[in-house]
């Protein structure tokens, strides 16, 4: 994997993204930034990173023709690979927060945010960002945040880290083709935050209802039991979990 560092950026999605138009960079390619002053999460939200201390990148990826039908698959792929990474550096049990939330005792430890350019049906170029809160230990006004350094109460090399998640992300996709969707779907669902309880959740006028968790669709709708078992089915701009 080719890997650009740079000390400061904008948005790591967004430099790749320019890049990607302006030359043709190879398969995997990963931009790294010390210091993101735009990034950006689900549904808008900013994701700033302390200098030097949180864990930014993103990564080029073109998809073998005919194998992604669903292209909310690939968050999938990105958050288990996310996941089983962290795993390797800390006994704590990640979860995975839909729409794509990184949890580590229920507090958001990082985040994805993958952006497609759909050429046709069979041609897609795909820009997987990923954010990780590595050695901060300040989150000012987000009391659902934490890091690796306050869980693990010790400082973690972010070039490592890099690595370890950057390797099971290509590992995974070059294994889609052999191993089939549902194979990763199943492992997702293993995985997914809340899923069989009863939780909170608000749509976007501001209502809050409850309901259970059943799954997740591969077009990367949340399917949940609401009263009298009526089952509905909610897009990622529709509702947010509560904590």
């Amino acid at each position: 994997m080719k890997i650009i560092k740079l000390s400061a950026i904008d948005s790591t999605n967004r430099f790749l993204k320019q890049l990607a138009q302006e030359t043709n960079p190879e398969n995997y390619t990963i931009v790294v930034a010390d210091r993101q002053t735009e990034g950006k999460g689900q549904r808008g939200a900013s994701w700033v990173l302390e200098s030097d201390k949180g864990l930014a990148f993103s990564c080029l990826y073109y998809p073998p023709k005919g194998v992604l039908a669903d292209v909310f698959v690939l968050n999938c792929i990105a958050a288990l690979s996310v996941v089983t990474a962290l795993q390797t550096v800390s006994s704590i049990d990640f979860q995975i927060k839909w729409p794509n939330d990184i949890l580590a005792e229920q507090k958001k430890i990082g985040g994805i945010l993958i952006e497609n350019s759909i050429k046709s049906s069979t041609d897609i170029q795909s820009i997987i960002g990923i954010g990780i809160n590595v050695n901060q230990t300040q989150f000012d006004q987000l009391p659902q945040a934490t890091s690796l350094a306050l869980l693990g109460n010790s400082t973690f090399d972010k070039d490592v880290l890099l690595h370890k998640i950057t390797t099971e992300l290509k590992h995974n996709l070059e294994k889609l083709p052999q191993v089939g969707v549902d194979y990763f779907w199943e492992r997702y669902h293993e995985k997914l935050f809340k899923r069989g309880i009863v939780s909170a959740f608000e749509d976007v006028q501001g209502n809050r209802f409850v309901g259970k968790i059943v799954s997740v669709t591969k077009e990367g709708k949340l399917q949940v039991t609401l009263d009298q078992e009526q089952q509905a089915f909610f897009d990622i701009k529709e509702i947010k979990m509560l904590y």
